[in-house]
């Protein structure tokens, strides 16, 4: 056996140990629940142990560990799609203006990147399943502010909290299934992640809906409530928490409070301050409010410049850095970055501007309670492709990899954000449904490939920043692919002192040049995916698509 391929395997026996929880350092206060007192009953400690036992002896725990992160993780993103389309609703119930509510959705992305980065260090030297149970109980309480939250700053503070716990679980969860899957099996548990990140708010909008309709929108987050506990004790039961020797236990501590004590806060701090003030001025320069010359959008433009500068040197010249420099010279690293930002520009460009499109350009006779009816029922084409398409494309990874998966999915992705560009009445709406199906469809298949491939680059002890890295970059690519596009179809549109409020064909071609924009971001994903290299795969004898039983004794 090669030199090489041994040191490849005694770094998948130190991931292994990585999740043994009986090396979660600072465990002693924490049992499974996180609060578990010697007050337990016995038949309820009997059954938790049958329970664990049976699950991390079966050679597919790893499938255990994603069903019950996807538990955790559905609980989580059921309301998002619901919370957005009730805004007005619950702006007068609040006595406040839907323009004060939109900081329910920008407070959570802002959150959201300020904390990611810093969270997936603390699970890289603390204990991604410490963290990832944090994210839920943060979710819980927010759920439970929500649905009594009094007044809009209440509400909002919630929604912050909310984004904040995201962030917790999403770095955590990532990084978690990157250590129970084999390297060459990482796309599928990516794949069948997608599913229920994109599914999830589809389902939320069905079952959401008839909820608030019959009890209310609070009643919703009471819902939700429920379910995320459902979630906390299943993740408390498939990932234990099982304590070494107290000495073992107590070196362990000294070494977690050391690495967080030298870890590069500068580091830390500068790519999340970058991200949030880019993020920040993108949303204010598209707020009429405000706009692009304005001094706020400035400032923040400048100091995300700055931060951005303070963070390269920091890699550069840090002793412990938050990234190694060494990753940004490898493409299986940089090249998925890239490819997370500009697809989810384009995915979310076509996202924000197609009801617009549908409204301006095929409004028709319809009044507008049947045309939001309209919207609702052909959007749902591209989260249904999405969700169907990411499991199936994670096993055909395995058999063809990720590289011309990736390869495909940019490509859909592509001629989508064409066809949207030179969309047409005399074309139906069908060309339009079309669309968001290959949207769906492209993103579907390449985000779990470019995921496999970025986690294969990193070393184990770095798999939460790598899956907060990963989750920044698309909400970059998510923010500028709303913002700017909107930005830029309303900029035609009034350049041409065309009336929105009288749609009729000429509308369509204010759409041409955000679309063009989009399309031209997809198919820097499409270059870049050339640039890929799928992940080794060695033959077994028999069950190679099985994941095989783990080293670590949970």
């Amino acid at each position: 056996m090669s030199p090489e391929r041994d040191s490849a395997r005694a770094r998948r026996d130190d991931v292994d140990a990585l999740l043994d929880s009986r090396s979660d350092p600072a465990g002693a206060a924490f049992g499974t629940l996180g609060s578990e007192a010697s007050s337990d009953l016995n038949w309820i400690k009997m059954l938790r142990h049958r329970v664990q036992k049976r699950a991390t002896g079966s050679p597919r725990y790893p499938w255990w560990v994603l069903w019950s992160l996807l538990a955790g993780l559905f609980s989580l993103n059921f309301t998002f799609t619901v919370f957005n389309i009730i805004f007005n609703q619950v702006a007068r119930e609040l006595h406040t203006t839907p323009s004060v509510m939109l900081w329910t959705s920008i407070g959570p992305i802002l959150a959201y990147g300020l904390a990611a980065p810093i969270f997936g260090k603390f699970g890289d030297i603390f204990g991604h399943r410490r963290l990832y149970l944090m994210g839920l109980v943060g979710a819980l309480i927010s759920a439970v502010a929500t649905a009594l939250a009094p007044n809009v700053a209440l509400l909002i503070f919630a929604r912050t909290l909310d984004g904040i716990a995201g962030a917790a679980s999403g770095t955590a969860s990532g990084a978690i299934l990157n250590l129970v899957f084999r390297p060459d099996e990482r796309v599928k548990a990516g794949g069948w992640w997608s599913l229920v990140g994109a599914g999830g708010p589809v389902i939320g909008i069905s079952l959401g809906a008839p909820i608030i309709v019959a009890y209310g929108w609070r009643s919703l987050f009471v819902v939700q409530f429920v379910l995320i506990a459902i979630a906390i004790v299943v993740v408390s039961i498939v990932l234990p928490h099982l304590r070494q020797s107290e000495e073992i236990e107590a070196e362990k501590r000294i070494k977690a409070r050391h690495e967080f004590r030298t870890m590069d806060w500068i580091g830390s701090w500068t790519i999340s301050l970058s991200v949030l003030s880019v993020t920040m001025g993108t949303t204010l320069g598209s707020n009429p409010s405000f706009g692009w010359a304005s001094p706020v959008v400035f400032a923040c433009w400048a100091v995300g410049a700055f931060s951005i500068v303070g963070f390269i040197y920091r890699i550069n010249h840090a002793a412990n850095p938050l990234i190694p420099v060494k990753y940004f010279r490898r493409r299986n690293f940089v090249w998925p970055m890239i490819i997370r930002t500009t697809s989810n520009y384009a995915y979310f460009c076509g996202f924000f501007l197609f009801p617009y499109l549908l409204r301006f350009a095929f409004d028709g006779n319809h009044t507008y309670a049947q045309m939001t009816q309209r919207i609702g029922a052909y959007s749902i084409a591209r989260p249904i492709a999405f969700a169907l398409c990411a499991p199936i494309a994670g096993y055909v990874a395995v058999k063809i990899g990720e590289r011309t998966t990736a390869i495909g999915g940019a490509l859909f992705l592509s001629v989508s954000m064409f066809v949207f560009a030179f969309v047409g009445t005399g074309m139906g709406i069908w060309v339009l449904i079309v669309a968001l199906a290959l949207s769906g469809l492209g993103q579907g298949v390449a985000m779990p490939s470019s995921g496999a491939i970025m986690a294969n680059e990193v070393d184990p002890k770095e798999f939460g920043v790598m899956t907060a890295v990963q989750l920044l970059a698309m909400q970059v690519g998510q923010v500028f692919g709303q913002q700017t596009s909107f930005t830029i179809q309303q900029s035609v549109m009034h350049s041409r002192r065309l009336n929105p409020n009288s749609p009729d064909s000429s509308l369509i071609s204010t759409f041409r040049l955000p679309f063009l924009i989009g399309a031209t971001m997809a198919v820097i994903s499409l270059i870049g995916s050339f640039f890929l290299t799928s992940v080794p795969r060695e033959k077994t004898l028999s069950r190679g698509d099985e994941p095989q039983p783990l080293d670590h004794s949970l």
